[in-house]
């Protein structure tokens, strides 16, 4: 077997998250979050995002919304105004008191040159509006 060089800093990486139920999990990502599908591949979908990055959710009612952890950043121009227009589409954004990371009564932490906010989908994945 022949071996190559590749470089995967210059390869594209796209996040993945486990879902329990389709519709449910396309409602939210299609309503409130306004994506729309790019690719459907068996019973997953990807959503196009900035530079030809996508997010991927698919079928896995055992393994969704397992990790505690943020799943996916999307880095937003201006995070103030990404969580008011998110807020008054339904996403409710996460509270936190954890060392440096504080929210204020929206949900945004301001971290210095750095602010970011963190909401759920319906089965419990994490995401990040981020931006400086």
């Amino acid at each position: 077997m022949a071996t190559t060089d590749i470089d995967l800093s210059t390869c594209r990486i796209g996040p993945a998250a486990a879902v329990a139920d389709m519709a449910r999990a396309r409602a939210f990502y299609e309503g409130p979050l306004g994506l729309t599908p790019d690719e459907q591949q068996g019973g997953a979908v990807a959503y196009a995002f900035g530079s030809g990055t996508q997010l991927l959710i698919y079928p896995s009612p055992e393994n969704a919304g397992t990790s505690q952890a943020t799943l996916a950043g999307i880095e937003v121009p201006d995070v103030e105004a990404a969580v008011e227009d998110l807020t008054a589409r339904g996403v409710t954004f996460e509270q936190y008191a954890m060392g440096e990371i504080e929210t204020d009564a929206r949900g945004v932490a301001d971290l210095g040159s750095f602010k970011s906010a963190w909401f759920k989908d319906p089965d419990g994945n994490i995401f990040a509006v981020a931006g400086g």
